[in-house]
């Protein structure tokens, strides 16, 4: 079968032909419909080789949809053909975050050399791809897996993020999103349907906040020096109550602390590798600042009822395998405006 794999380090990613898997016990072979593309999979590839975590050739691809084609002994629940999206975060399932749903947050995943797959694991964009247990499927019940395989991080991230804010997203409240691309334009759509905070969307690309105003974002700000004075323009020099960062490079931190109001969250998502000093006088009174990582197998489901209800819709562009390595170079060069989804049988 054909997959695309990182093979050596610092180089680009390849199409290459490798044997189909079979399912072992416990385990479920998906004929994978549809893979996102994510600037996560860019993080991996460009570190060093010392202390790279993950064995090479590594199959990428940790946003997975596709139908059961056969199952491992023991798989009860699944029928062949039934069209699934895969749980990414993959966990040990018995610890106490396990236990709750949380394999984002497994407490032995390091321990067990648990990895996602595309992050550890064989990922999904492959003509075929193994998932380690029935658990980690979500029945799609009619929703469209083109459509629908972001969510399970594009809009599963954000989804946890905002959720952990809720409290604070009142009537009169402002909530900022920076960086409104594959998760950020999704972001914006979950606070619109689960908020009545005014949502003000910061980008240095004017597409992605034309993006932004089109999925209904209230104002749309461009990511420069100015954009700090203009968000507290916006909130009467209050600030915002909840600052969501999906880059998470210094200059995009620094502005998520420069605009949080007296008691706000500042949500630091992406991992652009900007941090945001916590201590008197750095900050305004009691902001919370957090560093989230993925979200929970019943916020994924939930996630998918906001999509089979029509309020989020995530914008994609769809690739064939063989297009695989150039979404990837258009993803680096900032031109894939929304999410890429590789379509691996299509």
């Amino acid at each position: 079968m054909k997959a695309l794999q990182y093979r050596t380090i610092g180089a680009a990613p390849e199409v290459v032909e490798i044997p189909r898997p079979e399912p072992k016990p416990g385990e479920v072979l998906l004929k994978v419909t549809a893979a996102g593309v994510c600037h996560s999979d860019i993080a991996v590839m460009s570190w060093p080789e010392q202390g790279f975590p993950y064995r090479l050739p590594l199959t990428l691809g940790h946003e997975g949809a596709g139908t059961v084609e056969a199952l491992g002994d023991g798989v009860a629940g699944l029928e062949i053909g039934e069209s699934v999206a895969v749980y990414g975060p993959w966990g040990c399932g018995l610890c106490v975050k396990c236990a709750a749903g949380e394999e984002n947050y497994c407490q032995r995943a390091r321990e067990l050399d648990i990895n996602p797959p595309g992050l550890g694991a064989p990922g999904a964009i492959a003509e075929y791809m193994i998932v380690d247990d029935a658990r980690h499927l979500v029945p799609l019940r009619g929703l469209d897996p083109v459509q629908t395989v972001p969510l399970t991080d594009a809009g599963l991230t954000p989804y946890h993020a905002i959720k952990k804010s809720l409290p604070k997203l009142v009537p009169g409240s402002t909530a900022v999103v920076i960086g409104t691309g594959g998760l950020g334009h999704v972001a914006v759509q979950v606070l619109r349907a689960m908020t009545a905070a005014r949502v003000v969307a910061l980008d240095v690309s004017e597409d992605k906040l034309e993006l932004a105003r089109k999925v209904g974002a209230h104002e749309a700000v461009l990511s420069n020096a100015d954009a700090t004075e203009k968000v507290m323009e916006l909130t009467g020099g209050i600030g915002a109550q909840a600052v969501f960062d999906f880059v998470g490079a210094a200059p995009t931190v620094s502005t998520a602390g420069a605009v949080a109001a007296v008691e706000s969250d500042v949500t630091i998502v992406g991992i652009g590798g900007g941090t945001l000093p916590v201590g008197f006088g750095e900050l305004a009174f009691e902001v919370s600042v957090k560093a989230p990582y993925w979200g929970s197998r019943d916020e994924l489901v939930e996630v998918f009822e906001l999509a089979r209800s029509g309020v989020v819709d995530v914008h994609v562009e769809t690739f064939s395998l063989d297009e695989a390595p150039e979404a990837y170079e258009r993803l680096h060069a900032g031109t894939i405006n929304g999410r890429a989804v590789i379509l691996p049988n299509g």
